[in-house]
């Protein structure tokens, strides 16, 4: 059971083991890694990733070439951004097995759809509950590890957003009359914050007052969590996982007999127009401290390369001056501790080439493969700039 968590962890990525080297892996400044400008299937991509909590709980990848097991196709870009919370497990989990439950789909089906999307969230959910109970008797806690996932996918065409928690992507879209670039929101958030997703709660649980609670002026399910659907969290799902040796803090007082949190996702599917521009995948981390329209400016005023660090470098200026520090001061303070002023924060901004989505479908072989952080696997002679 040790060997079987092992094999979750390995791939997880840490800040401090990784060294600056060749970009075509990224690129670490102390805290931060990141990969300036690499080239997709369907256009350019900015990648970076910077490290709050002891362990990094955010993990993510890009994928571009075969999105099926299948050599017929389909082909596109696939973005995942996974947002761990309690630890790093689940996150590493999703980032290890979703993709690769996508392909299988996809060649079940040999096509996108929601469907697909579907079958690959719900194939990670029932793989990592599987993984909770080999480990429950010695590992306990790890019920209570969870993780938001968003997904975006381009391919024939289209584009597909999926999204479990609060991780975000937003659209920057052409305004041709006027050349500006507005935001766009494309997923729905799932956390408690928000009304109408507390109202959805207690719609599913009538019989439960206390489904939501509000609990230092902020609002959690069960006083325990702010999100509402995710990949894991099993001790909010499963009644026998809530229970001891679990840890206190997260037992509730009386079982339940349907799941509080769900693992369905959220899942748009719309055309690509020729006035979208690019989409920032990030998670909530960034959020906190830009708004659409703050993020897609930024983007927007900017070159292509670098931008995803340019992102998170907003971010922190105003995660800094909320506190009345300086930036350069805030960047010294070490990981672990880093987590009171910030939360992890992952960015993937993903140029959208609309000459190269109209081909994308008829080329072939794989193009990209690379995990934030650093775990690259680009094929040889692909010709991709880096």
């Amino acid at each position: 059971m040790l060997a079987a968590l092992m094999n979750v962890l390995k791939a997880c990525w840490l800040p401090s083991d990784i060294h600056s080297g060749s970009d075509v892996a990224g690129r670490q400044d102390g805290l931060l890694w990141y990969k300036d400008i690499g080239q997709h299937i369907n256009g350019e991509f900015s990648m970076a990733v910077v490290q709050a909590n002891s362990l990094l709980e955010d993990q993510s990848q890009i994928e571009s070439g075969p999105l099926s097991l299948l050599d017929s196709g389909p082909y596109g870009t696939f973005v995942g951004v996974y947002d761990g919370h309690g630890g790093p497990e689940t996150s590493c989990y999703i980032n290890d097995h979703l993709f690769q439950h996508l392909k299988r789909f996809a060649a079940e089906h040999q096509s996108m759809s929601a469907d697909v999307i579907r079958n690959a969230y719900q194939a990670t959910e029932e793989g990592f509950t599987s993984l909770v109970t080999r480990q429950w008797p010695i590992k306990p806690q790890i019920a209570a590890v969870g993780s938001c996932c968003l997904v975006g996918i381009i391919c024939g065409g289209m584009l597909y957003t999926a999204n479990l928690g609060d991780s975000r992507v937003v659209l920057g879209k052409l305004v041709k009359a006027t050349g500006e670039v507005l935001a766009v929101q494309l997923s729905a958030e799932h956390n408690a914050g928000i009304e109408s997703v507390r109202q959805e709660l207690q719609s599913m649980h009538p019989e439960d007052k206390q489904i939501v609670i509000l609990k230092h002026n902020v609002w959690r399910v069960k006083g325990l969590i702010q999100i509402t659907r995710s990949i894991g969290d099993v001790y909010l799902k499963k009644s026998e996982f809530n229970r001891e040796p679990l840890l206190a803090k997260f037992r509730l007082r009386e079982p339940f007999e349907k799941p509080i949190l769900s693992s369905e996702p959220s899942i748009c599917v719309q055309p690509l127009q020729p006035q979208d521009q690019f989409l920032i995948f990030a998670s909530d981390g960034l959020w906190e401290h830009l708004s659409n329209q703050e993020a897609v400016d930024i983007v927007h005023n900017g070159p292509r390369s670098g931008s995803a660090r340019r992102l998170i470098k907003a971010a922190l200026q105003e995660a800094a001056k909320k506190r009345e520090m300086r930036y350069s001061d805030l960047k010294k303070i070490d990981r672990g501790v880093r987590r009171h002023f910030h939360d992890d924060i992952t960015v993937i901004v993903v140029f959208i080439d609309s000459n190269l989505v109209s081909r994308a479908s008829s080329q072939r072989g794989p193009i990209l493969s690379l995990r934030g952080g650093g775990g690259s696997n680009l094929p040889p002679n692909t010709g991709v700039a880096n």
